[in-house]
Order: C-alpha cells, then structure tokens, then sequence
C-alpha cells in the first residue's frame, strides 16, 4: 500500500455489519454458495430443526409443500418454538431464534442433547436470506404468528388464533437478490427427506410439490435396517435380513445395520446426528474394526480359519458388504466446514465396544447366516492371495518396475503434478490425433485399447491383471484400492476423452465405474474431468461454428436462416484434425470439461450397480423408463 493510501486508513474505514447484514454479505460462509445446493441447504435447515424435535421424542410428523411461487412450508407437531420474552433480554424467544445467529436451544444439553443442521444458526440464517419468511407457532392451545422481511421483523408476535396441537410451521421464499435460481429440485428434496426417515425410524416425512402436482410419504418403521433393504435391493443377498445392532454407550447412540451380497465391492454409509458424513470418520473406523474382529473371532472359535492360516484383513471382511452406520451424540466435532468427517476420538471406542459385543451375540444366535458371512469373506480373502500371486506373477514375467510408465504413454515436461493433465483416449486413432495437437508441455496422453474390464463384475485379481487399468494406475502413480493415498500422483487433472458415440459412452461409463470403485480419492479431491468434444461442425460461408449439443446445432440453423450451410458430424475424436482436436477440445483457454463429482453418494452407489451390476431387470426397466428422454440422437 502506498504511504498515502496508509495515510487515509482511519476508524471510520472499520464498518462493524450487524447479524443479518453479515449473512446476506456473505452468504457461502453459511450455506456454502447461492447455487443450487445452497437453495436447497434452506429447505434443510429449516427441516432440520424439526429433526431436532424428532430426535427428542417429541416430534412424528413432518410436511414439507414447495409452492407455486418457489415458496416453502415446512410444518411439525413438536413442541413449538417458545414466544414468551427472553429473561436476559428485551426480545421474544421466537424473534432471537429467528434474527439472532448461535441463538438457540441446542448448546446447553438440557433441551436438545442432540441435534442436526448449523446448530443455532440454521433458521436465523434462512431468515435473513429469504425475501420473506413467517412462522407460526401452536403452543399452550394458542397460535401465534410473527413476519419478518430480508431477516428483519415487520411486527411483534401476534396472537391469532386457539390450537389444538403443538408445532410449528414456518414459510419462507428464497431471496432473488441472493440465489441465482430458486426453484428447487423435488428428486433431490426426495432422496434427503426419505434419508431422513430411514434415520429416524417411526417419524413420518412427506412432501407436496404443487406446481408439479406430485407428493411423497416416507416413513420406515424398520429404520435404517430398512434403509440397507432397500440399498440391497437390485443384489443378490448372501443373507435373507439385514442385521441391524443398537447400544447406548455413555451418552452416545449407536446403531449399525449390514447385510452382505454377492458382488466385490463395499458400499459403506455413515451419519452422525443425521448430517451424512461423507468422509467418514472415527465411528466408521470403529465400526470397520469391530466387523474384522468380531468376524474373526467367530471363525477362529468355530474352527472356520485353521489353526495355521491367518486372520482375514479388512478388505475381505467388506466385500460385498452393505452397511450404515448412524450415531447419535451431544457434541459432535465436525470436520471442515461441509461436515464431511466427524472427528470425535472417544467415539471410536464407543462404536467398536458396541457393534463388536453386539455382533457377536448376532453370529452366535444365527449360526447359519453367520456361516454364510464367513464363507464369503473367506472367498474374498482367496481372491485377495489371488491378485497378490497375478500381481507378482505380471511384475515377474514383464519385469515391470513400479517406476517404469507404460510405454504407450506420451507423457508431458512438466513435473508439478498440479499443472499436468493426463488424457484417457479412446483408441490408437484419436490418440495420435491428440498427442499430435496437445501441449506437450503439460499435457500426458494415454491411449486405450477397446472397452475396458467392467470392476463393477469384476474380482481384485481380473482387476490387476488387466492391462489398461494396470497402464492407467501405472501412469498416474496410484494403486489400485490404495487407500487414498496420493502423495505421489503426476497428474492433478485427469481428463476422460472419449467419442461422441454409443461405444464411447460405454467406455466413459467403464471409465466412470472403476474410478469410483477403486479410486474415489481422485473424485473426492476434484482431479477427474470429462473432455465436452464437438458434435458438429457448421459451416455458413467463410464462417464455421462448433457445436456441442442437438439443441445448440437447432439454434444455430435456425439463426444462420437461409445461409447456405454445410453440416459434419463428428462421431470420433480420430476424424478431427489434430488442430481442430487442441482448439474445440484440448485448449484450456477455449474446451469445456466437466468436472466428476458426488453430490449424493447413496445414488451414486444405486446407480452405478444397478447400470453396471449382474441384474438385468433393474437395467432393463431403467432403460425403458427413460428412453423416452433421449430425442434426435444422430448415432
């Protein structure tokens, strides 16, 4: 800064934002950003806080109606926000639980031992970010009702009427000022509210969506047994039920369901005061660790592992295995600022006692389900000294080095692993097209031959003796399944670049399904993209355009008139020249790329089985549903 701009800085430079002007400032450090996920994140908060009431017994029915107008009600019957005044200041309870941030009864223990959503922020938050809100409270056989504009009050509580239920209801619209859209998005409203109800067994959710005349009831008595019921629905079970454990250890709820298929891979869902963390954390490390124990405690003791083998690890107890964990506690200790881990070390401790003892007693009273477990974690095992024995018989044959890149990869100069892009190419014929048109200053290309192996099918020892996939961990320096580990990865943006046609689509999706199955790390940290090539090429005179979907190539004929025009489709990469291939596709300053990310992993784990599992009919029906979705493909 210059002297003179030093000079000018005074305190009347320092401006002191009160609460709501803070929020409405700076909404993303609240709700993460104005996008669609932070609509929705209103929608939630404000659910959350009749979770709360849920959670502490006083709450079974739960409505959510998305109006007309984009305007949302969400009504409970719990107890009711409390409209008497504060003891300690001039202001109704209602009022500071609406217009003050971290007020509350969620931090003292006495009200709300546990509780979900921004903990005493959420419906402050929400008020000052609707361009209109109001809340209506039946308590003590009276209703009472105060409005509020931008966060700010219109008037005092009003009494307006007799009750003859307790609860609250609260309306809210979004603000156009702050969001960039604010329709929300009824699938995605569905998929948290039946998350919900899973998580709060006996509670009953339901949503009406009346601008689309459309509703849902959720309520799921068995709770989240019935959740791994319905995750393992399209697979084939190694047992009839899901097993379904629950314990209170000091003041922390834990409660566990499993329930293992035939397929290889783990599909593992925690949640901690109903908030999904998606990372994990220390009552999933817990859980993991009783599973191995226990299950080799049960084997051992019923001579099911001899005396001379060894213990079955990890990985062979989860294979095939479906579980959730949902622990319920007073102070959790959140990871980052989405929630995305919970970082709380006594839990560990407290999960593990609990689901071990628990578990135990299960595979003693169910011998034959338990046997059936045993049987096909010890089928994994085999399978596991069966990838290490292909694995060292390849390094043998090949004298392949972990150092050594495959000899197919033309790769970059630059070694900054966050500057360099791999390229995974479809085909020998846009391989050449690429490594001939790419930077070759920081971007890597790998050709691949054919469709790869579909992992979703696919035991550990097919997985490492096939070629591609070996080439692919190979060249990015990442094992397969190797624990998130990636402190030695080349490339920081790993780009999929495949044709603009059915195989192509087909080998995306392969793509696709291993990385999510045996390197999610890469999709959680954001280091994988889709390459967006043109469909077309429109030339009108000495003009031409590039066209990257159906809609756009009408938009544009449409726009040129009765110019005389000359259309191509590309349907491979290999039939662009290789400048033509770095301008449209390659040229960071002029692509498009798609970055791959899980917003909803529970769907994704659906979707990419039920695609890419054993069951037809699951496929099949999906195929039919939405076939009627795809218009004009030129394929």
């Amino acid at each position: 800064m210059s002297q003179n701009g030093m000079s000018n800085y005074t305190a009347e430079d320092i401006q002191i934002l009160d609460e709501i002007e803070a929020v409405r400032l700076r909404p993303g450090m609240y709700i993460g950003g104005t996008s669609r996920e932070g609509l929705q994140r209103l929608l939630y908060e404000i659910v959350y806080n009749s979770i709360d009431e849920a959670m502490a017994g006083f709450c079974d029915q739960i409505e959510v109606i998305i109006h007309n107008d984009n305007s949302i009600t969400v009504i409970d019957n719990g107890r009711g926000i409390p409209t008497e005044l504060m003891p300690t200041a001039d202001i109704t309870a209602l009022e500071a639980v609406m217009t003050r941030l971290h007020a509350g009864a969620k931090f003292g223990g006495l009200v709300y031992n546990i509780s979900s959503g921004l903990h005493g922020v959420g419906a402050s938050v929400v008020n000052a970010l609707s361009s209109w809100l109001r809340v209506e409270i039946r308590r003590q056989g009276k209703i009472y009702l105060q409005e509020y504009q931008r966060g700010i009050p219109t008037g005092e509580v009003q009494l307006i009427g007799d009750a003859l239920d307790t609860g609250t209801t609260v309306t809210f619209l979004a603000d156009k000022e702050i969001f960039e859209d604010i329709n929300y998005d009824f699938n995605t409203t569905c998929q948290r509210l039946r998350e919900l109800a899973f998580l709060n067994k006996g509670v009953q959710i339901s949503i009406n969506d009346e601008g689309a005349d459309q509703g849902k009831t959720f309520y799921f008595e068995g709770g989240i047994a019935s959740f791994v019921h319905r995750l393992n629905r399209n697979r084939a079970v190694i047992h009839h039920y899901p097993i379904y454990l629950s314990a209170t250890v000091n003041s922390t709820i834990v409660e566990a369901a499993l329930q293992y298929n035939d397929s290889f891979t783990e599909s593992a869902f925690s949640f901690a005061n109903c908030v999904n963390t998606r990372d994990g954390g220390s009552h999933l490390t817990g859980f993991r660790s009783a599973l191995t124990h226990a299950l080799n405690d049960y084997a051992r003791k019923n001579k099911l592992i001899k005396d001379t083998e060894p213990n079955l690890i990890g990985d062979d107890v989860r294979q095939g295995l479906i579980s959730i964990i949902n622990i319920k506690l007073p102070e959790p200790q959140f990871e980052g600022q989405t929630k995305a881990k919970l970082g709380n070390p006594e839990v560990r401790s407290q999960v593990e006692s609990a689901v071990a003892d628990n578990l135990s007693l299960y595979l003693e009273q169910h011998p034959d389900e338990a046997r059936a477990i045993l049987e096909k974690c010890l089928t994994s095992a085999k399978a596991r000294e069966a990838a290490r024995k292909a694995r060292d018989l390849i390094l043998k044959r090949t004298g392949f080095e972990a150092s050594t890149l495959p000899g197919k990869l033309a790769d970059c100069s630059e070694k900054n692993p966050a500057l360099c892009e791999l390229f995974l190419v479809e085909g020998d014929s846009a391989g050449g097209s690429a490594k001939q048109g790419r930077d070759r200053r920081f971007q890597a290309i790998l050709p691949l031959r054919g469709k790869i192996l579909n992992v979703e099918k696919a035991t550990q020892d097919k997985i490492i003796e096939h070629e591609e996939l070996r080439a692919i961990a190979t060249a990015l320096r990442a094992n397969i399944d190797g624990q998130g580990d990636l402190s030695k990865l080349r490339y920081q943006r790993i780009i999929i670049m495949t044709d603009a046609d059915v195989d192509g689509s087909h080998i995306r999706t392969l793509l696709l399904t291993f990385f999510y199955r045996h390197m999610m790390e890469l999709i959680n940290q954001g280091y994988l993209f889709i390459a967006q090539p043109p469909l077309y090429r429109i030339k009108s005179g000495k003009q031409q355009f590039w066209i990257y979907s159906e809609q756009e190539k009408e938009r544009k004929i449409k726009e040129l008139g009765g110019n005389k025009q000359e259309i191509q489709r590309y349907k491979g990469l290999g039939e662009m020249s290789p400048e033509q291939l770095w301008s449209t596709t390659m040229n960071p300053t002029t692509r498009t790329l798609l970055q791959v990310r899980i917003e909803d992993a529970i769907a994704a784990d659906q979707a990419f089985h039920m695609l890419m599992g054993n069951e037809v009919l699951p496929r099949k029906n999906f195929i039919q549903a939405h076939a009627q979705n795809v218009r004009n493909l030129d394929i």
